[in-house]
């Protein structure tokens, strides 16, 4: 993994193609929300299906919790789109047939030739896509739990969000006087 990828770096606003086929970009879909973001070896591996079955089970959450996930693979398109379905994920998968993260970030998977894959990465995010914590699964216990993503996502809010904690000094004032900039969500009413 290149050496600026690490808490507290910028991760690239890559620029991919989605399940749809749309171009989608990293920060477009991102927004000014925290992101899980899985950098995955594909359709093909176990391990993928593990953990994304696993992040589906809990999109519900991340939802309410106003988080994006979103996952890149090398797959082509319809491999992709079955990869998605087979999980039962409504976040955006991106496709990277061409390898351009995977070289990029210097993260080929040299122990298997036949597939190619990128290492696989998870990446938590605060906006602006930096990063908050990075995760190396390349060993299957390397891979977040979702109580690693609670955790992590939990503090990164907190870094963000100026409403965590609605007793804080002068919050009130500031509702009560109409100014919601420190309010997620009411600002943009």
């Amino acid at each position: 993994m290149r050496s600026d990828i690490i808490p507290g770096g910028v991760f690239p606003d890559y620029q991919l193609p989605d399940h749809t086929e749309t171009l989608r970009r990293l920060s477009e879909l991102q927004g000014d929300d925290p992101m899980i973001l899985t950098l995955a070896r594909g359709h093909y591996c176990p391990k993928e299906h593990q953990q994304h079955l696993e992040l589906a089970a809990m999109q519900s959450k991340i939802a309410v919790a106003y988080t994006k996930v979103a996952t890149i693979a090398t797959d082509e398109h319809h491999t992709l789109q079955e990869f998605r379905a087979s999980v039962g994920a409504y976040w955006p998968f991106l496709s990277d047939p061409g390898r351009i993260v995977q070289q990029d970030l210097d993260i080929q998977e040299y122990t298997d030739p036949d597939h190619n894959p990128m290492v696989p990465y998870t990446l938590v995010l605060k906006p602006g896509l930096v990063i908050h914590s990075v995760y190396n699964g390349y060993w299957f216990w390397g891979r977040p739990s979702t109580d690693d993503l609670w955790r992590d996502l939990r503090a990164a809010t907190m870094e963000i969000r100026p409403d965590w904690d609605l007793g804080t000094p002068g919050l009130r004032a500031a509702w009560e006087s109409g100014d919601l900039s420190s309010f997620h969500g009411w600002d943009r009413r």
